[in-house]
């Protein structure tokens, strides 16, 4: 079960960050970026297979191949941004968190404008 591993290795970071905390608290951020290193490398095959299916769905269907490649880069824009929150956080920088957190949504709703256009249009169609 990979849900084990990843609590595993969660749970054995932090054991490792409590301890080195008390003789070289410098090194913590390494074990924590390892630690999400790690889990994310771990989940990698769940992702590319969710990825898969999508796209298989999406050839299937009318749905435009375009907005779920915007699609499926939005959710690695928003993974990729918390990961990086949460390491700032880590590291007591909560202002360079917010900026971040505030990057990664403009980013996101900037992305977002052409699935927005393309709903609004398509509501604009079905009103009388």
């Amino acid at each position: 079960m990979d849900v084990i591993k990843v609590i595993g290795i969660g749970l054995i970071a932090l054991i490792i960050i409590v301890i080195v905390r008390q003789y070289k608290p410098e090194f913590t951020l390494y074990v924590s970026l390892l630690a999400g290193a790690s889990i994310l490398l771990l989940v990698m095959d769940k992702l590319s297979e969710i990825i898969n299916l999508l796209t298989s769905l999406s050839n299937k269907t009318a749905l435009n191949n375009e907005f779920l490649k915007l699609l499926i880069k939005i959710t690695g824009i928003a993974f990729l941004t918390e990961f990086a929150v949460s390491i700032c956080k880590d590291t007591g920088e909560t202002a360079i968190a917010n900026k971040v957190d505030m990057g990664g949504k403009v980013i996101i709703v900037a992305m977002s404008i052409p699935i927005i256009s393309s709903l609004l249009e398509t509501i604009i169609d079905v009103l009388p």
